[in-house]
């Protein structure tokens, strides 16, 4: 299980060594870089910056501080995620279908567009193995009487907040799931998830509202104009990215634009990223309010991107015309499409109903969250082992269903008389 998560990332990660820390990098990779050099979490010394979420760079800082900032570092220590996620994986299995556990770790860690996506700088990798615990403590949680489980969980609940914010309402949900099949139905148990995520999450707020001027787990309201605007459905069905939707030129720069002007020219302009965080959610709100039949529109085209099971290609993709784009349209729906018929099955099939419900939930929210936001694989590659899961767990009814008819026939022909 663990060779078969290493291995070919590690063959990859000899492939693209060149490019892994110089195209296509989070700017968390900068925020690493000035915190290592300054003390500042931002893209410049001296300006502090919310316009990411904090837990990938958090990732990247202890590596770039002791060992260095090379490709060595970073995909080395990103393919030891990939193995543990994998890992966990397979403990989940082992709760839902344990007698395709091992399978169940393999074929999710061998998703092909994980193994090329997993080695390079980008902040899935810490979102993959957080999701992986949050369902395996969860899946704990409402089998043992535990009041250390639900505080685990709301931790690791605000630690995927951290990660991606649109995981706010993640920690609600779990408390939601725990209060309901918890032993005894007890509300302390899901009272201590939110009291806890809240914990996890505070002192970056704070923070945020310190050094920055709000309470805010990112900044980066324009990202969710960028997918709600009237230019964003044909920019996407022209085949771009919503990087690509057209901006009026009086849009303030942002503390990204003023980091590039600061090291082009040594200027830094004044950026006011709370202002502009309000605004942009203002534009946000007033278009959906404003056009909801064009924000249908957006969420069917977000979620068809979503699941689509072949990679979402952008005319300003990596690898454009190389064998990648051969990996992107062909290579990833041979994995996808079986594992999704079957988590369909799983969907019906499932002995661990809780489990069910559980990845349904969990599926359906990153569904809402892409149909508010946007919707591209890279959105669904961090739940895409639920699927995984859900499959296993669906050939393993399959299988005990199996074995009771060959073990009992008349037995069986009776129950279905």
């Amino acid at each position: 299980m663990i060779a078969a998560s290493a291995l070919p990332r590690l063959a990859v990660l000899a492939l693209e060594r060149g490019s892994i820390l110089t195209a296509y990098t989070e700017k968390s990779d900068d925020f690493a870089r000035t915190f290592v050099a300054s003390g500042t979490f931002g893209f410049v010394a001296g300006h502090p910056s919310a316009s990411t979420q904090p837990l990938y760079g958090y990732f990247l800082i202890p590596l770039y501080w002791i060992l260095g900032r090379s490709w060595e570092v970073v995909g080395i220590a990103q393919i030891v995620l990939a193995a543990a996620t994998a890992v966990l994986v397979y403990f989940i299995a082992r709760l839902v279908a344990p007698r395709f556990a091992l399978l169940a770790a393999v074929v999710s860690t061998l998703n092909p567009y994980l193994i090329w996506h997993d080695v390079h700088v980008n902040r899935e990798i810490t979102d993959q193995i957080v999701l992986a615990a949050i369902v395996l403590v969860s899946l704990l949680a409402v089998r043992r009487r535990s009041l250390l489980l639900p505080a685990l969980l709301g931790a690791l609940s605000g630690v995927a907040v951290l990660g991606n914010s649109r995981l706010a309402a993640v920690p609600v949900l779990l408390a939601v799931f725990v209060w309901f099949f918890a032993p005894g139905r007890r509300i302390l148990p899901a009272l201590i998830i939110v009291v806890t995520a809240v914990v996890v999450v505070t002192p970056w707020l704070v923070r945020n509202d310190v050094q920055v001027g709000c309470f805010a787990v990112t900044t980066d309201a324009r990202a969710l104009w960028k997918a709600n605007n009237a230019n964003t459905y044909a920019t996407l069905a022209a085949g771009k990215w919503i990087d690509d939707v057209p901006q009026p030129s009086s849009f303030p720069p942002t503390a990204e634009d003023a980091a590039a002007t600061y090291h082009s020219t040594g200027r830094y302009p004044p950026v006011n990223e709370c202002a502009q965080m309000h605004y942009f959610e203002h534009l946000s709100i007033k278009f959906m309010e404003h056009h909801p039949g064009e924000k249908a529109k957006l969420a069917l085209q977000a979620t068809e991107l979503l699941w689509d099971p072949r990679v979402h290609e952008t005319q300003g993709r990596s690898g454009k015309g190389t064998w990648r784009d051969t990996a992107r349209s062909i290579v990833e729906p041979i994995w996808a499409i079986p594992v999704m018929l079957l988590a369909v099955a799983g969907l019906f099939l499932a002995a661990d109903r809780l489990f069910t419900l559980l990845a349904a939930s969990l599926l359906v929210y990153n569904t809402l969250a892409a149909m508010i936001f946007a919707g591209t694989t890279r959105y669904r590659i961090s739940f895409d082992f639920l699927l995984v899961l859900l499959a296993a767990a669906a050939l393993d009814r399959l299988a005990s269903s199996s074995r009771y008819r060959r073990s009992t026939p008349s037995a069986a022909d009776s129950a279905e008389n």
